[in-house]
């Protein structure tokens, strides 16, 4: 762990102009550099870098952030190991905390398996092209597969030796030992096989080898294909280890990740030899699972780089199999999915060496679905003269559709669910929000309303006010997360400020992150988005060390650690003024006041308004929990049902102040 002293070196080390000029050709124009950015494609420069302020923006494609945060993003980095990338360019020495001796332990091991593993990637590369066995089994299947030497050598592939007339056939754990690699990491990696009397097996031995790379370039691992039809396993990958776990990763990471991101979309295959063949024809935003059906850690280093997914399959019933338990993996995480299926007969390897490069994307181009489309087709004859089919074909979509947690997305594809299959939207959306919360709590439910509006009634509430039980799919979640934003803002921007406004006869003074925080302390519910709850913190503790009434300086959100935190701080300090771009703004009509007047207005509402949207959230949450709830557990039932009145009662004090009714 690098210690916050030398973090603090290197970003006052780490000039941003000089950082991306080591990537980009940057023009002046002013006070500020542009050019064209290198996030994405564009003709006209959008890309800005601002040296009296220590960051850059893009305003076509929206990233932005400081030198560090650039170096990750266009070098694929994690956080310390752009600030290590950073301190070399400036000849800092970085400083870590030290560790235990546990600690260092482990760290040795690993660094010693990840040598381990580079050597045996070596020693398979030399024993493909320099021994007979080698060039006669190995060189010549990769031949006949169409892959030429460079494809070869890019992606490390080899050969591990057989030997056939030796009995142990331990030909490179042998080599090994003798070039002072330790039996224990050979063991830990995978690559030897210790048996009960003493003597070893290379695991991978007689097979053609694929490296499996770490996002840095890193071999954590190997996929072993045979070459002969025996009772041997097709494909054999490394176990699990210390160093690698294969829901973790994905085949061709490494060298897909810059196209991904370029392109804005991941093409998944389901073999190596699918990647290999298509990055060799120029597809180069390939990547494939390792020998297992996809993973949500795997979808999420996707996200990493796009939320648009390709599934690109084999044309036969396996490949449509794994297309359908892919697509709701990927709805789950959140990206948006499509999905290919090649000709019959045809697999992504055949398929790029029979095809040229353009001919391949105007099939992925044409052929490409959304995941009802795609269902919608796979059973269209069967539906057609079934209605019962049909019935479970509309289930099977809604339980899809159920798992996008956007509910914009969710509604689109309900719309889409009921035009293809030719059913009411309100029957499609009925059920998306039976499933969300569970149908055996209807009943619960309704009671609980009409407790709650007895409730009011007894108390003299008034029975024009309505009970809200929002379920899941109901919530605009999104909303919370734009007014943390806003709020976010109106600290870095007016923190410092002390407002006045009248409010009908009497004239209001406040400090506005004195109010803010006032109106919010003491709720962890509060904050939720990471970025703005670190944006948040940063401020309340460089205020505290200013003074109410002293303006922090900008540098400090900028420089925050976390990346995603700094780069939305970079978004709120480059965009135009922010109260104005309100949509509160526009819903109170404030347009005549003073733009002190219309900020001591606005804030105050916006924290209102925000509240009232956390309360809705908790609400929805302790639905979903009563969802999962077993049918017998009454006394769940009862404290979900108590806590959902509380939080309502809660929120409808808000709904007084903003003086609107919740619905």
């Amino acid at each position: 762990m690098i210690d916050r002293a030398t973090v603090d070196k290197i970003y006052a080390a780490a000039d941003v102009v000089d950082v991306v000029s080591d990537f980009v050709s940057l023009k002046r124009k002013g006070v500020n550099y542009m050019a064209c950015c290198p996030f994405h494609n564009e003709k006209t420069p959008s890309f800005v870098v601002s040296p009296a302020k220590g960051l850059y923006k893009c305003f076509g494609c929206g990233k932005g952030g400081n030198a560090i945060t650039f170096v990750m993003e266009h070098e694929h980095l994690s956080y310390a190991e752009a600030l290590k990338w950073v301190a070399k360019k400036y000849g800092i020495p970085v400083e870590e905390r030290e560790e235990t001796p546990e600690e260092k332990q482990r760290n040795d091991d690993r660094e010693s398996m990840m040598v381990v593993n580079s050597w045996a990637t070596e020693y398979f590369a030399t024993q493909m092209y320099e021994t007979d066995e080698g060039l006669s089994v190995g060189r010549s299947y990769f031949a006949s597969r169409g892959l030429t030497d460079a494809t070869i050598r890019k992606f490390g592939l080899g050969y591990c030796p057989e030997s056939r007339y030796l009995r142990d056939k331990d030909v490179m754990t042998q080599e090994a030992l003798r070039c002072g690699y330790q039996e224990k990491f050979l063991v830990d990696t995978g690559l030897t096989i210790k048996r009960d009397n003493g003597s070893y097996y290379d695991r991978f031995c007689g097979r053609v080898m694929f490296p499996i790379h770490t996002l840095s370039g890193r071999v954590v691992a190997f996929s072993g294909r045979a070459l002969v039809a025996d009772n041997r396993a097709k494909y054999l990958n490394s176990p699990e280890s210390t160093v690698y776990s294969k829901s973790n990763n994905l085949y061709g990471i490494y060298f897909a990740k810059n196209s991904i991101a370029k392109e804005n979309c991941c093409i998944l295959v389901e073999g190596n030899i699918d990647v290999v063949q298509l990055h060799q024809k120029g597809l180069e935003n390939v990547v494939a699972p390792l020998g297992t059906a996809l993973t949500a850690e795997q979808v999420r280093l996707i996200s990493r780089f796009t939320q648009n997914v390709t599934l690109l399959f084999d044309g036969d019933k396996a490949g449509v199999k794994a297309a359908i338990k892919g697509v709701d993996l990927v709805l789950k995480e959140g990206l948006n999915v499509r999905v290919v299926v090649l000709p019959e007969g045809e697999d992504p390897d055949s398929y790029a060496r029979s095809h040229t490069l353009d001919q391949i994307k105007a099939y992925i181009e044409e052929n490409q679905r959304d995941f009802i489309s795609f269902k919608s087709s796979l059973y269209a004859e069967e539906v057609a003269r079934d209605p019962i089919r049909k019935g479970e074909l509309i289930a099977d979509i809604i339980n899809s559709i159920v798992l996008i947690p956007s509910k914009i997305h969710r509604s689109v594809f309900i719309k889409e669910c009921a035009r293809l299959m030719d059913i009411d939207e309100q029957v499609i959306l009925s059920e998306v929000v039976r499933k969300s919360i569970g149908a055996h709590y209807g009943d619960e439910a309704r009671e609980f309303v009409a407790r709650e509006q007895a409730r009011q009634r007894e108390n003299g509430e008034g029975s024009d006010k309505a009970v809200q039980l929002n379920f899941g799919s109901q919530v605009a979640g999104s909303s919370i997360t734009k007014l943390e934003r806003e709020i976010a803002g109106y600290l870095i921007k007016y923190g410092h400020l002390t407002l006045e406004y009248r409010e009908g006869t009497e004239q209001v003074c406040f400090n506005v992150a004195e109010s803010i925080f006032d109106s919010l302390e003491g709720d962890e519910h509060y904050f939720r988005d990471g970025r703005y709850k670190a944006i948040v913190e940063c401020y309340k503790h460089r205020s505290a060390e200013l003074g109410v009434g002293v303006k922090v300086p900008e540098h400090y959100f900028i420089e925050l650690e976390d990346p995603e935190a700094s780069a939305a701080a970079v978004d709120i300090l480059t965009e135009g003024d922010n109260h104005k771009q309100s949509s509160i703004w526009k819903r109170y009509e404030i347009g005549t006041e003073s733009e002190e007047e219309k900020l001591g207005r606005i804030i105050p509402k916006t924290i209102i308004l925000y509240k009232s949207k956390v309360m809705e959230a908790i609400i929805a949450s302790l639905n979903e929990e009563l969802a999962s709830l077993p049918e017998d557990d009454d006394e769940g039932v009862a404290r979900i049902l108590a806590s959902i009145a509380r939080f309502n009662a809660e929120r409808n004090k808000i709904a007084h102040k903003t003086e609107r009714n919740i619905l």
